[in-house]
């Protein structure tokens, strides 16, 4: 990156750079993995490229469908251009099916489709380690009117079936995802952060026998071997579908 542009931010997968309009950030996929809330890490080459390709092509896609969002463009393969967002810290996880946490906290059997879909509400806060939070205890600490809150949580079901619809199309099953949404300047509340195998679980539908093939960042988690394929597997489905 040019030093003329200032470094804003780092976080575990993207570093965020003024833009010579105030409004504006630019930011950079970096090819770091990381899982557990950082506890392993590990980097691998090309994968800040396919986020920021296949993160593009969605912001597009829930443009076009009218969901308000920070993407503005791609400035190359791995930098892109976004609305300067403050952002809101909450992670608004939506579940289709259980997997993962859900079914260590709960007795929901893992790969259970959900009568509808599920929104959990974490603390995005690395030293408590993200902890689960209630719409009470979000009013309590002030973090953002529950007016926000409820468009931030019908957005992210219109999200939900525009993903889950698109990525079908694409042999995907779409299990659960994360968000992250913030204000701009002028006070507009918009989806940040990115959508990529980093923070959406996928399932390639092409299998038989109900064999789960992850197509995600379980691969990296659970030391499945084969990140890189899977990603560009999914941005050569991305690219041959739209």
């Amino acid at each position: 990156m040019n030093n003329k542009y200032e470094l804003i931010y780092e976080g575990k997968a993207k570093k965020v750079f003024s833009h010579d309009d105030a409004d504006k950030v630019i930011i950079e996929f970096k090819d770091d993995a990381t899982a557990f809330n950082a506890l392993k890490k590990a980097k691998f080459k090309g994968k800040g490229k396919l986020n920021c390709l296949i993160s593009a092509k969605i912001f597009e896609l829930l443009l076009n469908n009218n969901i308000p969002c920070h993407f503005l463009e791609l400035k190359n393969e791995n930098t892109m251009i976004a609305q300067k967002i403050k952002v809101i810290p909450l992670e608004i996880v939506l579940r289709n099916t259980a997997y993962g946490s859900l079914c260590k906290q709960t007795t929901i059997e893992s790969g259970t489709d959900l009568g509808k879909p599920l929104i959990d509400l974490y603390l995005k806060n690395d030293e408590l380690n993200d902890p689960l939070i209630t719409k009470d205890r979000i009013e309590l600490m002030n973090i953002l009117s529950t007016k926000d809150l409820n468009y931030i949580l019908d957005l992210t079901l219109r999200i939900n079936e525009i993903l889950k619809g698109f990525f079908k199309n694409i042999q995907l099953k779409l299990i659960d995802f994360k968000l992250e949404f913030g204000y701009d300047f002028k006070n507009n509340i918009l989806l940040g952060d990115e959508i990529s195998p980093d923070n959406c679980r996928l399932w390639d539908l092409n299998q038989k026998n109900d064999t789960i093939v992850s197509l995600d960042k379980d691969i990296f988690r659970n030391d499945l071997g084969g990140l890189i394929e899977a990603y560009s597997e999914i941005n050569r489905r991305i690219n041959d579908f739209i």
